[in-house]
């Protein structure tokens, strides 16, 4: 069956819904609870929800918002929790549809900087960045460390103490949760690839609720061949409806 995605202002979500993101969430995740999850997902705007033949196996939530930097206003996509069911790992439709929202809003600012800001709990998360982008903070081979500043700026905005610059980690004392042990740990294969190595040596506190705070530059001149397609697609179609 052919997955479909779409996106859904947070507010709008009926219960049945939201009940069944709950579940999602704490299928994969431990240290949660209901209360939580909720009380998260009503700090984002919108939620991507992934549908496999009607059902709803996973879903993406954002958050958007200006911030003041170094004399100018830059806007950031913030990347909540993402979660897909294990049944439908391997599918692309959530990414290339969650790649056209960005290509909107970089169409609604277009001589403003934009920038996804995320913190990672695991290392699948953490393998978006490259899937997505040429380079990003922090990465294993190319140095961005012109990144850093506003990405301290940003986590230590939302997140004050739990954040520890020194490691560019945010540190919780208490998990606000964490993967599961089953699906936690990277396979053999999957360790041997250096994004995944990389997310384990820097983030050594994952297993116990430690995310490690990423941040990406959104342009096309950083942008990965396909991603680059997906993200004009949006620019193109916005031209023709213009022109008629």
């Amino acid at each position: 069956m052919a997955y479909t995605a779409e996106f859904s202002a947070v507010k709008g979500l009926d219960e049945a819904t939201r009940a069944r993101l709950v579940h999602l969430y704490l299928d994969h995740y431990e240290s949660s609870n209901v209360a939580r999850v909720l009380c998260d997902l009503s700090t984002k705007q919108e939620v991507l929800l992934l549908y496999h033949d009607k059902e709803l196996v996973g879903f993406t939530t954002l958050e958007f918002y200006p911030f003041s930097w170094r004399g100018q206003t830059v806007h950031i996509v913030f990347s909540g929790d993402t979660v897909v069911d294990r049944g439908h790992w391997g599918q692309q439709t959530l990414a290339f549809r969650w790649i056209e929202r960005i290509g909107q809003l970089k169409a609604e600012h277009p001589d403003q900087p934009l920038y996804w800001f995320l913190i990672v709990k695991g290392h699948r998360t953490y393998r978006y960045l490259p899937a997505f982008s040429k380079s990003f903070y922090p990465h294993w081979s190319i140095d961005r460390g012109d990144l850093k500043p506003l990405a301290d700026a940003l986590a230590e905005a939302k997140y004050g103490s739990n954040y520890n610059p020194a490691t560019g980690v945010v540190e919780f004392a208490v998990s606000h949760g964490h993967l599961k042990p089953e699906i936690a740990f990277p396979t053999k294969e999957e360790r041997a690839k250096p994004a995944v190595q990389f997310f384990l040596d820097r983030n050594p506190g994952y297993l116990e609720g430690h995310e490690l705070v990423c941040l990406c530059e959104i342009e096309e001149t950083n942008m990965k061949p396909l991603t680059k397609r997906l993200f004009r697609k949006i620019s193109d179609d916005r031209v023709l409806a213009a022109t008629g």
